[in-house]
């Protein structure tokens, strides 16, 4: 693999995964610059002991734009985008309408008993591929495991920058979904606290007796099956017994790491034809395009990481055709789920379109 590091016009990071020792990654963006928005503001919900990230700038992002004006695409002449380059393989770079980042503005007192403070951090897309019209289920073992190698790459880097607390890879996928661009992507977000849903895994663990929470859940699900959906010598991919979205599946890797890092070789070559075949399987249970989002978790940077366990959750918010799972009243006044389809039934749909 070959790293290269480039600067955008407005001083923004971008850096390129070649395959090819040989790439040319010396293009310049020729954009003019634009001036980059301050980070955001977080305030503190005592209520919920929740940080909220207050980025007003963000109403101004891309939205939906057609293919010829997409902002991910390669570079061409009469079209400049992000990418200065006529192509790539996988490219990150830092997000033009970040939540987080390290161009720290003013803040003040909101009032009240909310505390504020800069959100630190960064926000970054990764291009998964050059292709306008792909998706991550089309890619080749070989681009899943670069893309892979970005994941591990950012994570690193990224755990390092003062005051970041955890990384969070992830993809959303789906206009349903609310995605703003179509081009097959990610992002990446360094947050300057844990975030509630990993805070909330990690005081499991820390309760359970007997083994490391995560491992359990792991060999429980194996021992029955009946909600396994797809496995190979490193991972195994099952429906949560207690699902919340009509499909819903956690990919584990069978060895307890605490982040992408940590992987093997192996482990990483193993990931991308099992979790690739699932995204398969999805889009062929009505035969539309599943709109999902895709989160790794991954232990924060310095607390809770003997606990923590790598692992994917990917969910979707379709539960028929036609038919989408909106979050109603119970959701998301309460957060109190209510599933549309029972668990075992749709691993035995999604196991039923596994490598078809």
């Amino acid at each position: 693999m070959k790293r290269s590091v480039a600067r955008l016009a407005d001083g923004r990071e971008l850096i390129y995964f070649d395959r090819r020792d040989d790439a040319d990654r010396s293009m310049l963006d020729e954009r003019e610059p634009s001036p980059r928005p301050p980070a955001s503001e977080l305030r503190y919900d005592p209520l919920t002991e929740e940080w909220v990230a207050m980025a007003g700038h963000r109403q101004g992002r891309t939205f939906l734009p057609p293919a010829d004006e997409c902002p991910l695409c390669p570079s061409r002449p009469g079209h400049l985008t992000e990418i200065p380059a006529p192509d790539y393989d996988v490219v990150v770079f830092e997000n033009r309408f970040p939540s987080f980042s390290t161009n720290l503005g003013i803040y003040q007192d909101a009032g009240g008993l909310s505390e504020v403070r800069p959100g630190v951090g960064r926000c970054e897309v990764v291009c998964f591929t050059a292709e306008h019209s792909s998706s991550f289920s089309q890619l080749s073992e070989a681009q899943v495991g670069l893309v892979m190698e970005a994941w591990a790459d950012r994570t690193a880097e990224l755990s390092e920058i003062p005051g970041v607390e955890q990384v969070f890879c992830f993809e959303n996928r789906g206009s349903e979904i609310g995605i703003t661009l179509a081009h097959p992507h990610g992002q990446i977000y360094a947050y300057p606290y844990v975030t509630p849903r990993t805070r909330q895994q990690l005081a499991a663990a820390a309760r359970h007796t007997g083994g490391n929470l995560f491992a359990d859940i792991l060999a429980a699900e194996r021992a029955a099956g009946v909600r396994v959906v797809a496995a190979n010598e490193h991972w195994t991919a099952f429906v949560p017994a207690a699902a919340r979205y009509p499909f819903e599946v956690h990919v584990y890797p069978h060895r307890q790491v605490p982040d992408l890092v940590a992987l093997t070789p192996e482990e990483r070559a193993a990931f991308g034809p099992l979790y690739t075949g699932v995204l398969r399987a999805l889009d062929g249970l009505f035969g539309v395009v599943m709109p999902y989002v895709s989160a790794w978790h991954q232990a924060p940077v310095r607390e809770g990481r003997d606990l923590a366990y790598l692992h994917l959750e990917l969910f979707s918010i379709r539960r028929a055709p036609g038919k989408l799972k909106y979050l109603a009243g119970s959701e998301s006044a309460m957060g109190a789920f209510v599933n549309d389809v029972l668990p075992e039934e749709a691993a035995g749909m999604i196991r039923s379109q596994v490598d078809h």
